[in-house]
């Protein structure tokens, strides 16, 4: 039976081969897990994933959420399925054991949830954002409000979401009017209005909490004037039960062109004038907290990315062995069989790079979640610190690469299927429209790449940057005993060496004030900046896999020989296109800058 969601063989081989998840039982916090709890985990969410979240997919995409009475409706299917990924105990995975938790590594929790990303991304998304409200609050709330949100957070009665767009500002947070007015008792009085707020209303858990961005009375302007607030849909007695309903209502709905199983919602914070929010952290400082919650969030839509291209990638395969038509260039004969189209060149093309773009990515979102386990349980704090650097550095390419690549992956899968892909008999037209979402969600490519070239590699006196160099000269170093890898391991090292050199001269224009010249390409940087990430990665898994081939398992010859066929494919034919990118952002062209608005 082929496998539907992702490769049990290959993330098999992520986990102990690459990541050594096994070390971090080591650790303190992971000392009483081993690889049988950490596959016990896989096994369960496998399970409810392809019994409870998988079925309804594509109901959920046919009959999206509806407003009926002031209020959103979703498919009965659901709330039951969230309920059996809370029952599992996958909500608090990463948490103590006294709080309820499994004490997984983060590593082992992302792995987990990427099942359930790939069985129905819509339904995946509400536990997602819960999620990281949660760790939000637990993070920065007093101890009143963890007791008051957090705690039925974490139980799973209640949900969350994070309240940032408003419909005249869009992605400039800068610019948002949401106010909050002191209300005299410790509490705040909100106004204003809220778009594409994913999980807004649902009936889905008792209450949903709202994290909302606002400005107080005495703000400065800009993002440094920006507060946050707690706002519930139900306000909350002192002993928790739940109280009237607050001031926010369900303005509509957007129709989505894929992702409809999540309510895209519009809000509205205090029409009568009684919007009740609770203040997070200190005035003014919201938006740095909601970093940490906007940070999860996108490295959760570059793994959701991954994972729709994953399950179109594995749809296709098994469809192009198959489906038979037509005759290899050299078979004249028109009486003879016709063959298996991955018999055909172009059709194993297509394959070969869609394994590339996705075992690429997969491996990058579960090294991000392995650098987040080292931030926090390192013994050693300087290097916790350069573990929480290198993640910061590879956040933004670790959402958005994989939501550039891996949708092109998913139009690769519809291309395969022929005219059979475009229709709704097979699940790779629905895979491709609900990706088609993640190059914009939780911030657009242009954002990520002027994140990436704008702060991100200057930060800390390229501290971060200088580690990551470090770490791709070591695995070419690793990989130089392997006289195959030689071919692979070239390509890296060029582009390294020469992104390292346009890196250093955009940033001395950065420093002398040619701010809008440095930046003009910043999506061509991130894209070379992403391939060497992803070259790096898939040399890394190439090294890995010769030591596998090397040592004789029979029964994985084949897995890992298409692991470095897929290295070959992707250091040979996709990194060296770089350098072109590269003398663009060398010579500082100004082709897009310099196009007048009246010449369009």
């Amino acid at each position: 039976m082929p496998e539907t969601l992702l490769s049990a063989r290959n993330l098999a081989f992520e986990l102990y081969e690459v990541l050594n998840a096994e070390a971090l039982t080591s650790r303190q916090r992971f000392s009483e897990h081993s690889r049988e709890t950490f596959d016990a985990a896989l096994d369960t969410a496998r399970s409810i994933a392809e019994e409870l979240f998988a079925p309804h997919n594509r109901k959920g995409d046919e009959h999206e959420p509806q407003y009926v009475d002031g209020a959103a409706q979703l498919i009965d299917e659901v709330k039951p399925a969230l309920h059996a990924f809370m029952d599992a105990g996958f909500v608090n995975a990463t948490r103590d054991f006294e709080a309820g938790g499994m004490q997984l590594p983060n590593l082992l929790s992302q792995a987990c949830f990427a099942h359930f990303q790939a069985a129905n991304i819509a339904t995946a998304s509400y536990p997602l954002l819960t999620m990281a409200a949660a760790n939000l609050i637990e993070a920065f709330g007093d101890d009143a409000q963890k007791q008051r949100f957090l705690q039925p957070m974490i139980d799973g009665r209640f949900f969350g979401t994070m309240a940032l767009t408003e419909p005249h500002a869009g992605s400039s947070l800068a610019d948002i009017r949401t106010r909050a007015e002191p209300a005299g008792d410790g509490s705040y009085r909100l106004k204003g209005n809220k778009i594409f707020i994913s999980g807004g209303d649902h009936g889905l858990s008792e209450n949903i909490i709202h994290l909302v961005l606002a400005r107080l009375p005495d703000a400065p302007a800009g993002v440094k004037g920006i507060s946050l607030f707690i706002v519930p849909k139900w306000l909350i007695a002192e002993d928790g039960s739940l109280g009237p309903r607050n001031d926010v209502t369900l303005a509509g709905l957007f129709h989505k062109m894929g992702w409809r199983g999540t309510t895209s919602t519009a809000l509205n914070f205090g029409d009568q004038g009684n919007c009740t929010g609770y203040l997070v952290g200190q005035p003014h400082a919201g938006l740095s907290y909601m970093f940490q919650m906007m940070n999860e969030a996108r490295i959760g839509v570059g793994m959701g990315a991954t994972m729709l291209a994953y399950a179109g990638y594995l749809y296709s395969l098994d469809y192009a062995r198959q489906r038979s038509q037509g005759r290899l260039p050299d078979g004249k004969n028109a009486a003879s069989g016709q063959v298996a189209i991955i018999e055909h060149a172009d059709v194993r093309r297509m394959l070969l790079t869609q394994k590339a773009y996705v075992e690429g990515a997969f491996d990058l979102a579960l090294y991000c979640a392995r650098l987040f386990d080292d931030s926090q349980t390192l013994e050693d704090a300087e290097q916790r610190i350069q573990a929480g650097q290198l993640l910061d550095l590879l956040t933004p390419v670790a959402k958005s690469w994989p939501s550039e690549y891996c949708l092109q992956a998913n139009a690769l899968a519809i291309q395969i299927l022929g005219g059979h892909g475009y229709t709704r008999d097979h699940p790779v037209e629905q895979y491709y429209r609900d990706n088609r979402l993640n190059p914009i969600h939780e911030g657009t490519h242009g954002i990520q790449s002027l994140d990436l070239l704008g702060r991100k590699v200057g930060q800390h006196g390229g501290a971060a940057l200088k580690a990551l160099s470090r770490l791709i000269i070591d695995t070419c170093q690793r990989a130089e005993p392997f006289t195959e890898l030689d071919a692979l391991r070239q390509p890296l090292e060029k582009l390294l060496a020469r992104l390292s050199d346009v890196t250093l001269g955009l940033l001395g224009d950065l420093q002398q004030g040619r701010v809008n010249s440095a930046l003009a390409d910043s999506a061509l940087y991130l894209k070379v900046f992403g391939h060497l990430v992803i070259g790096w990665r898939w040399l890394e898994q190439a090294t890995h896999a010769e030591q596998g081939r090397l040592a004789g398992n029979p029964a994985d010859v084949d897995f890992y020989s298409g692991k470095l066929q897929a290295a070959r494919y992707f250091l040979l034919r996709e990194v060296p296109g770089c350098h072109h990118d590269l003398d663009l952002l060398e010579q500082r062209d100004d082709t897009c800058l310099a196009m007048n608005e009246a010449w369009f």
